[in-house]
């Protein structure tokens, strides 16, 4: 005799980003890509700007 099959259920679960890990992802430079095409058509220009902001204190440590 078969055995019926029982229904999976699927949990839904939502993921929360502790205070810690927010502050990582904060801390962390933004990436900008922009792409087009040369005026003449035969290039493609792919441009990526990195932008990472740090206080002054860190520089004048790091330089100093």
């Amino acid at each position: 005799m078969a055995t019926p099959q029982k229904a999976k259920t699927k949990e839904k679960t939502t993921a929360e980003l502790s205070k810690l890990k927010i502050e990582q992802f904060n801390k962390q430079p933004i990436i900008e890509t922009v792409m087009h095409l040369s005026e003449d058509k035969k290039w493609l220009i792919y441009k990526t700007t990195i932008t990472d902001i740090k206080p002054m204190s860190y520089m004048k440590k790091v330089l100093g």
